[in-house]
């Protein structure tokens, strides 16, 4: 596959969730021999030629940069998680800052295949204005790109919502949704898992 470069859209990858529900870091969590961390990183690895992809994590965290492809990453660390999502949202925009956009996605998208990534980024590059996300029942939801005119927005979130509340107050007009169908299936719990390394290993092409 041809790689692409991108030198104004910058990569965030959010880990520093607690996992409360899988009872372990989902970025720590095997699935087919690598972990959730190292099959994202891999995976946005072409996308991101021109700039370092951004990991937020938890303080201390060490164990996450192990077969990350370190020079490749820019691990941020997140103090205040325990003020929710919003709050490495806020970290990875803030990194993001002088770029025209920013990428943003959970660490636990166990089946996340490189054409929906590719497929997502297009449509960003007709519409650069517009807040570009995965469909999910008419509604805007993670892998998500966010321009760079709603930044300052983004960086007033507070909670455990993320984006979700700003996108829906948005103009249809303002936001373009894409069926990304390898990024419906999240790890949230054992069983969830469980299901993803019984699954056929998910082709990166």
């Amino acid at each position: 596959m041809k790689a692409f470069t991108l030198p104004t859209l910058r990569i965030v990858v959010l880990a520093a969730g607690f996992s409360a529900r899988l009872g372990k870091p989902k970025a720590l969590a095997r699935v087919h021999g690598s972990t959730l961390i190292e099959r994202t990183v891999g995976l946005l690895a072409p996308f991101a030629r021109s700039s370092k992809i951004i990991v937020v994590i938890p303080p201390g965290a060490a164990r996450y940069r192990i077969g990350t492809h370190a020079r490749s990453v820019a691990f941020i660390a997140n103090p205040t998680r325990t003020a929710g999502l919003s709050s490495s949202v806020r970290r990875g925009i803030t990194q993001a800052r002088y770029s025209a956009a920013v990428l943003l996605l959970p660490v636990d998208l166990a089946d996340l295949q490189r054409r929906d990534i590719a497929r997502l980024i297009a449509r960003w590059r007709g519409a650069r204005r517009s807040v570009v996300a995965r469909w999910v029942q008419a509604r805007a939801g993670t892998p998500l790109i966010l321009p760079r005119w709603l930044y300052a927005r983004a960086r007033g979130l507070a909670g455990d919502r993320g984006l979700r509340d700003l996108v829906r107050g948005l103009p249809n007009d303002a936001v373009s949704l894409v069926m990304l169908p390898s990024a419906e299936s999240d790890v949230d719990t054992v069983r969830d898992l469980e299901r993803a390394r019984r699954r056929v290993r998910p082709r990166n092409s």
